[in-house]
């Protein structure tokens, strides 16, 4: 298992991620905040720039940055950035993602505006989705955390496809016993 970056290696992305926004201030001749960047991303994604009403924030994988750290370091940080700037400067619902407002201010950073890389990640650390059993008339199923708090809080119902009943709660204890035809 890979090591995540170390405090000196942060201090460097965090110095990067500042270079990138002031060169858009630079360029777009505008301020722009300076949001949180966080270390915290996990599984198979190397950076992400995330918007949530006025909350916004950077996150970077620490454990893809330690394994590709010059790939992350000259890609991953610029491509966040753009994202940031871009959503500031056009909002969120105007423009897309990876569009050409983004590839420009790609251009300009000097960063190869490809949106993703095929990496190897077989020793980062993965998040696992949990799953809740349920049940319906002909099986057990195995359902989502997103679905479960759905069906918990009321605002999703699930049907089983083979025989169109309503899906239940069956913690482990309670699932009901199934026997296939023909079998001992």
């Amino acid at each position: 298992m890979i090591d995540p970056i170390d405090p000196e290696q942060r201090e460097r992305v965090l110095e990067r991620t500042e270079y990138f926004i002031a060169s858009a201030e630079e360029v777009l001749e505008r301020p722009f905040d300076r949001i949180p960047v966080h270390f915290d991303l996990r599984g198979t994604t190397a950076g992400m720039f995330r918007a949530d009403g006025r909350k916004r924030e950077i996150r970077y994988n620490p454990w893809i940055f330690a394994k590709y750290w010059d790939l992350n370091f000259e890609g991953t940080v610029p491509h966040e950035v753009a994202h940031y700037i871009v959503h500031e400067v056009y909002g969120p619902r105007r423009v897309k993602p990876h569009g050409q407002e983004w590839r420009a201010l790609m251009d300009y950073f000097g960063a190869d505006p490809e949106v993703t890389f095929k990496l190897d990640v077989d020793d980062i650390p993965q998040r696992r989705q949990r799953t809740h059993p349920y049940r319906c008339d002909c099986r057990e199923h195995q359902v989502s955390t997103t679905r479960h708090n759905r069906m918990l809080k009321g605002t999703g119902q699930y049907v089983c496809r083979y025989c169109s009943t309503r899906l239940v709660y069956a913690p482990d204890d309670t699932l009901p016993e199934f026997s296939l035809a023909g079998s001992p």
